[in-house]
């Protein structure tokens, strides 16, 4: 008991202890590490601490009963404590974290964040408001320099951007060549705006009342599949000119990319390639595959077919690739559509894979086609998929015109 009560009674027992607690009470107040004040309900300091007087650089004497809370923010900070803070803090009793700036007696900003909470009487009544203020200078100068590195990254990935469009559009017919009597369409969908793709076609004369064309995607992203896909345009181009037969045109792509790319980092490609030669209101086409998605043909009926080009070889992956070709028949209000796999093998809403059975039966009863219209719609699939496209996907149309009159 005596031991208790001994131990319970020290500070009426020992006068210099209590005096101790209070000093030490008095200074851990005056100089905490964060600024301390109360105000009148008017707001109007009716204590403050040292450590904010030297935060402020101000006397006591100049601001105990002279000046309110407000007077000691910026113009901007005044005006939001009057319209916002002030009335908030009255219906709700206290507010946490608010940023605000002071103003020194140098003219300096000092960022704080404001605790502020009202006392109340045994009655409810609310008698002064109690502020902790806490030095937020380091935080702000952490913010800024988040928000410099965060513009700085922005800046960088713009201009990777315009790089990676820039690029882009070196590897895509700025326009597609017109062929008499038929309508034709292409459309290139990014899948990120950061890096270059290596899907690409183009439609161009060959002289003698013949066009050729070529649709392909190149494997893997970014500057390497930029180098193959030029060089594949390039190639293909040449070698049309040369070769009638659209196969041969494939071997010698084959061949010159086996032999490029052929090392620790190899590259192919899946490549559709073929002529057209209008007729008088139909066009016949010619068409050889790499390794690449069946071309759909919309027929003037509704109608819709892939054609079979069974045994197609990737293009560049062996010495030597054999690959398929066909001859299709286009009458008046029929349509070709070539496509790459970034739109069969996009996510639907429901993150199911579209497929070219979906293509075609999407496609189906669209009387009659026109490259123009196929094109759009698929955009539009291209559109609902939203993030589901996950691969870039280059579409190119071309159509004989319904017969005048007909509705297109």
């Amino acid at each position: 008991m005596m031991c208790g009560a001994g131990a319970g009674g020290r500070e009426d027992a020992d006068p210099a202890f209590s005096a101790l607690l209070e000093d030490s009470a008095e200074d851990l107040y005056e100089n905490a590490p964060c600024g301390y004040l109360s105000t009148l309900l008017d707001g109007t300091i009716a204590k403050i601490n040292a450590t904010l007087l030297g935060w402020l650089g101000l006397d006591r004497a100049d601001v105990v009963g002279r000046r309110r809370f407000s007077d000691l923010l910026t113009v901007g900070g005044r005006l939001y404590h009057e319209t916002h803070f002030a009335p908030l803090l009255r219906m709700q009793g206290e507010l946490n974290g608010v940023a605000f700036e002071l103003k020194t007696a140098s003219g300096d900003r000092l960022p704080v964040l404001v605790t502020s909470v009202v006392k109340t009487g045994a009655g409810g009544q609310a008698q002064l408001i109690r502020t902790t203020v806490f030095d937020a200078r380091d935080r702000r100068a952490y913010e800024q320099e988040l928000l410099r590195a965060r513009d700085e990254a922005e800046r960088e990935r713009d201009r990777v951007q315009r790089l990676a469009r820039t690029l882009q559009q070196t590897l895509l017919p700025p326009a597609l060549a017109e062929v008499p009597g038929m309508q034709v369409a292409a459309y290139y969908h990014p899948a990120s705006a950061d890096e270059v793709g290596g899907d690409f076609y183009d439609l161009f004369p060959l002289g003698g009342g013949t066009w050729g064309f070529f649709l392909g995607d190149v494997s893997g992203k970014g500057a390497p599949a930029a180098v193959v896909t030029s060089l594949a345009r390039y190639t293909l181009r040449a070698a049309a000119v040369h070769d009638p037969d659209p196969t041969a045109a494939l071997g010698t792509l084959n061949t010159v990319l086996h032999h490029e790319f052929h090392g620790a980092d190899p590259r192919y490609c899946t490549v559709v390639h073929g002529r057209i030669r209008p007729g008088r209101g139909t066009a016949t086409v010619t068409l050889a595959s790499g390794g690449h998605p069946p071309a759909l043909v919309l027929r003037a009926d509704g109608s819709a077919s892939f054609v079979p080009l069974p045994g197609g070889q990737l293009v560049g992956a062996l010495p030597d690739a054999r690959f398929a070709s066909a001859e299709v028949l286009l009458a008046a209000g029929d349509t070709m559509l070539l496509y790459t796999d970034g739109l069969t093998e996009a996510r639907t809403r429901g993150r199911a894979r579209y497929s070219e059975e979906h293509l075609r039966a999407d496609l189906t009863g669209r009387t009659p086609a026109t490259a123009p219209a196929v094109v759009e719609a698929v955009t539009g699939l291209l559109a609902g998929f939203g993030d589901g496209v996950e691969d870039d996907t280059a579409l190119l149309a071309f159509s004989v015109p319904p017969p005048e009159g007909h509705p297109s």
